[in-house]
């Protein structure tokens, strides 16, 4: 958390409040969050306007011009697990564990950069540097084509549920929606990624899409801390089939969703509806 739908969703709301805004002022309340000097970033953030925003699997960057005979550079934005990346009133509250504030146009609004955790980072750089951060992760979970999809498969030996997660093969996947595409594929988070037939590989990545696309259009899902830059929580919770419902019946079978750790990380899972292929 937050994953892909909350990532596009924060850039979805922040296109409406801050594109061509100039960022006029930057305080750096916790410097632990940056990538780089406090110097540094302030010296790529201070007095540029924002001009575009892209997004490859989580990761969100802004960019920024400061003049014409300037190259752009990009505010790079990781939310990490309880991050929050918000635009608020100049003068409203400031709500604890808030670590940068940029100050926008005239100063009536600002963006807000809040961390209870600590694990999301922001960095300033040149285009070179996001194409080389872009590069190092897989293909975009909502771009990925069904030919790449399989071609990506193809010869994994682990667990099809790691695979998901691994943002080198498949970027903007976490753990709400690789439970939720696998339980919609019908496919155990066990299965070897290299061993899923065609068919199955082609149903999973229709419902990884089809998945991702139905949280976007609620606006993400806010199991803890997400909110997008307006402060909403996002509307996907009701959604959910299996994640974080151990215990809970099967919305197909009525039988019982199970949680198991794979890799680390907690697999929710119908043991009826997602059978573990026998070797």
């Amino acid at each position: 958390m937050p994953e892909l739908p909350e990532v596009e969703t924060v850039l979805q709301s922040l296109k409406e409040r801050v594109l061509g805004q100039r960022v006029t002022a930057v305080e750096v309340r916790h410097p632990a969050v940056l990538l780089g000097s406090r110097a540094a970033f302030v010296r790529g953030v201070a007095g540029k306007r924002i001009v575009g925003l892209e997004r490859k699997g989580k990761v969100l960057a802004l960019r920024l011009a400061g003049g014409r005979r300037r190259p752009p550079e990009y505010l790079v934005v990781r939310l990490g697990m309880t991050g929050q990346f918000t635009v608020s009133p100049r003068e409203s509250p400031l709500a604890p564990h808030t670590h940068v504030r940029l100050k926008l146009g005239r100063g009536r609004e600002e963006i807000r950069f809040r961390d209870v955790r600590r694990f999301g980072r922001l960095r300033c750089c040149a285009r070179g540097e996001l194409t080389r951060l872009f590069a190092r992760l897989g293909p975009d979970a909502r771009k990925i084509t069904a030919q790449q999809f399989l071609a990506a498969l193809r010869g994994r030996r682990g667990p099809i549920k790691s695979w998901l997660l691994n943002q080198r093969s498949l970027s903007g996947v976490g753990n709400i929606y690789a439970d939720e595409a696998l339980f919609a594929a019908r496919i155990h988070p066990l299965t070897p990624a290299g061993s899923l037939p065609p068919a199955s590989a082609r149903r999973l990545h229709r419902a990884v899409k089809r998945i991702l696309d139905r949280a976007i259009a609620l606006g993400g899902t806010s199991v803890r801390d997400y909110v997008d830059a307006e402060g909403r929580p996002g509307n996907f919770s009701s959604q959910l089939r299996v994640y974080q419902r151990t215990g809970e019946s099967c919305c197909r079978c009525g039988r019982s969703i199970r949680r198991m750790v794979i890799a680390g990380r907690s697999s929710h899972f119908c043991p009826h509806c997602q059978r573990l292929p026998s070797v």
